[in-house]
């Protein structure tokens, strides 16, 4: 099954043709009708890719499963160095996959590249695994009889990603599903099927991948994603997304006895103690904030800071959400960049309306200006929240925004908003404080800001997969275990807690000397 690299590169643009799937080592459309790619900035078409059907989920499962077997008896070297050509070209298309991220998914040049740092990091990290997988040797009870424990691929991963992070939360789970001999059929979100999807094929591809291990369906999930989770030829589901959706999507998967990986929705709050210095405190949560808009499932979801540093840090983030530059993302020194769409903007700006009803105060931002409003600059976000003839919620930048007197129950904060927007709640004292962080169905990542000592032990109380003490709420490592509590998922992303979903142990006994039974 060995097959040679391909020495031609592979063409990953924003002008490049992407109307194609990648099933069995060909791209081809199927006769499908397209699906229209934008540029949320500007809310203009780029591109078109392939509108897939239930038929083109079987067909990719086939070609998945039949090209399994042969690939899980390759070599650790050879998986190996698949791996480590796709990291090679990764790096060697970095530039262009950062237009492509920009342009698909409206990431700012920072996000853009701690995206792309991480989905490298991960597909290294992977690169290790061939040799990393190890089994067991247990003594026996039974006289003459050797254990051994080995560990196996589980087959087919089946891969469902979302639009915020395409390229490294579908490539975090890709890359480690082929690294441990399973092959993948990967439906990346349709806002974003190229960085999703499409382009991870052409990497593959290129890398020398042997045809039918990695398939790509482009398409919607109402009308294919319960048919990707349900396929009876897939052995685990890797999912990210809402919670609502992703427990329908485990049911689908456990239905047919395939493992559900799942990471799920997150309400990540940012706890400032009463020995906590103020300005770190508000960079830290500031970040955690507004990166990518806030729509990551481990941004800062909700401040809870205690009551003698709550002005001060309120008055604090609200300068500095006001000075942040708003603008195309392809431009450099923008930091927020447009929202995914207009669903996404109408949620998110009506729990602030809902939050501001309740009794909460604007401080700043709560509404969204247009692309026209930017058009070729940055502009900070005080001078465009300041100006009255803006911010009419019609285009898709929305305004960081700070939300003062707010409270856990308000819609901003106990709802996962995915947006710019910092609910700033006081607390009286630490156990008030744990009660707040914890008064959520979720538990994906957390911060904690104080003096060390009193930060970590408030740490250990709450009630989160994620912890991150004098730091926020957006960090992920490649060799540390990624995952939530609660209804933020099932499972543990990267290193060695990634084998252990993609992998399954096999008990081989071998009775060594003849063995007396009973009868």
């Amino acid at each position: 099954m060995s097959q040679a690299v391909d020495s031609e590169q592979p063409e990953i643009s924003v002008e490049a043709e992407w109307n194609r799937f990648y099933i069995d080592g060909e791209w081809t459309a199927n006769n499908r009708d397209a699906i229209t790619v934008e540029n949320p900035a500007t809310e203009t078409a780029f591109a078109e890719v392939p509108r897939g059907t239930e038929e083109d989920i079987n067909e990719a499962y086939e070609a998945a499963t039949a090209a399994q077997p042969e690939w899980a008896a390759q070599s650790p070297a050879e998986r190996a160095e698949v791996v480590s050509q796709a990291v090679s070209l990764l790096r060697e298309h970095r530039e262009d996959i950062l237009e492509l991220l920009a342009v698909e998914s409206g990431s700012s040049k920072i996000k853009g590249s701690i995206e792309f740092q991480s989905a490298a990091g991960i597909t290294q990290e992977a690169a290790s695994f061939p040799t990393r997988i190890s089994g067991d040797h247990r003594a026996s009870n039974i006289e003459g009889k050797e254990n051994l424990v080995k560990r196996e691929p589980v087959g087919v991963v089946g891969v469902i990603s979302p639009w915020n992070f395409p390229l490294h939360l579908s490539i975090r789970a890709v890359a480690p599903a082929l690294a441990t001999g399973n092959s993948v059929v990967l439906k990346p979100a349709s806002d974003t099927p190229i960085t999703g999807g499409l382009l991870i094929a052409r990497i593959f591809e290129a890398a020398g991948l042997p045809d039918g291990l990695l398939n790509v369906v482009t398409g919607s999930g109402s009308e294919i994603g319960d048919r990707m989770a349900s396929h009876p030829a897939s052995s685990a589901i890797a999912f990210t997304g809402s919670t609502g959706v992703g427990t329908e999507v485990a049911k689908n998967a456990v239905d047919h006895q395939a493992y559900p990986a799942m990471e799920l929705g997150g309400n990540g709050p940012h706890v400032v103690l009463d020995d906590a210095a103020v300005d770190d405190a508000v960079d830290a949560g500031a970040f955690g904030t507004f990166l990518h808009q806030g729509q990551i499932c481990i941004s800062i979801n909700r401040h809870l800071v205690h009551e003698s540093l709550y002005d001060e840090y309120v008055e604090r983030l609200t300068e500095k959400a006001k000075s942040l530059p708003v603008g195309d993302p392809a431009t450099e020194e923008t930091v927020i960049g447009p929202i995914i769409n207009e669903s996404q903007r109408d949620q998110m700006l009506e729990y602030v309306e809902e939050t501001v009803d309740a009794g909460a105060t604007l401080e700043t931002g709560g509404a969204a200006v247009s692309a026209a409003d930017v058009e070729g600059t940055t502009v900070s976000a005080g001078d465009l929240s300041s100006d009255s003839s803006l911010g009419d919620s019609n285009g898709l930048f929305v305004l960081p925004t700070v939300l003062s007197d707010a409270t856990n129950e308000m819609a901003a904060a106990c709802n996962e908003h995915f947006g710019p927007i910092a609910p700033v709640i006081p607390f009286g004292d630490d156990e008030e404080a744990i009660e707040l962080a914890n008064d959520t169905e979720f538990g994906l990542s957390s911060s904690v800001y104080g003096d060390i000592a009193h930060a970590e032990r408030v740490a250990d109380h709450i009630e989160a997969g994620m912890v991150h003490v004098n730091d926020q709420s957006v960090n992920d490592e490649p060799h540390v275990p990624f995952g939530g509590y609660k209804g933020s998922g099932i499972g543990r992303f990267n290193g060695e807690y990634i084998l252990e979903e993609f992998t399954q142990p096999k008990w081989v006994s071998v009775q060594r000397d003849p063995r007396d039974y009973p009868f």
